[in-house]
């Protein structure tokens, strides 16, 4: 094991140990993947990540073979086939937050009640058909809910977020426990307004460059107000 798979290993435990500190999930529920090569790593079966070691981790490969001593968490079908499917997706992270788990048990998605929504690449979330965990019929209905999108709800069961990244894929998994919470206010209100297409294509256009700073996107790609030639010592005023 090279000093780069260790510390990714340990990146793993430490991620779902905060996972569980932050409410998003409970006690051995959830799992976590991360590209590795020509496989990918996953956390292993029923085990507790307060006394998980990083060895107990799980190397698979796509041929559905697992390497090591330890077998790989029951859910590894669909996080192989999400992997397999989306080659920009590096990290899937499953758990079983509660305000997602509230709205998949409704079997409800999330609607653009929030402009937020847009971080997931759509103007909304969608809840997959209800199939046994572990199983390859669960495979299939998380792909067709995912589609293009960051992030599904599994019904009757939880939620899933994808990332290129172990930190960009845990805000996520923050971002659509929010946005799951903040829905089922509006509900419980009888208030909520979503967000039109119209609204939320501005919206999906504007995240193309959102939280980019000079010299990560092409001049040409820059939204207007950002093409200008930055200053070497500030002073500039924004249009």
């Amino acid at each position: 094991m090279t000093d780069d798979e260790l510390s990714l290993r340990q990146a793993m435990i430490a991620t779902c140990l905060k996972m569980n500190a932050a409410g998003l999930n409970v006690g051995t529920a959830g799992n976590l993947s991360v590209r590795l090569r020509d496989g990918f790593l996953v956390t292993p079966t029923g085990m507790d990540y307060e006394t998980m070691q990083s060895g107990e981790i799980v190397a698979m490969d796509f041929d559905d073979r697992y390497y090591g001593d330890f077998y790989p968490t029951s859910e590894w079908r669909f996080h192989s086939a999400i992997l397999k499917a989306r080659p920009e997706v590096n990290v899937v992270l499953h758990s079983h937050a509660l305000y997602c788990t509230m709205l998949a048990s409704c079997r409800m998605g999330i609607p653009a009640a929030h402009y937020d929504i847009a971080s997931f690449g759509d103007d909304h979330i969608e809840c997959s058909g209800y199939a046994p965990f572990g199983t390859p019929e669960l495979s299939a209905e998380v792909l067709r809910a995912l589609g293009h999108r960051k992030a599904c709800l599994l019904g009757n069961h939880g939620v899933l977020v994808l990332g290129q990244t172990i930190p960009k894929a845990f805000r996520l998994l923050q971002q659509i426990e929010f946005l799951a919470h903040h829905y089922i206010g509006t509900l419980m209100l009888g208030r909520g307004v979503v967000l039109s297409k119209g609204e939320m294509n501005v919206v999906l256009e504007r995240y193309k460059t959102y939280g980019k700073q000079p010299g990560q996107f092409e001049r040409s790609d820059a939204p207007a107000e950002f093409q200008i030639i930055p200053p070497e010592r500030g002073g500039d005023r924004l249009p």
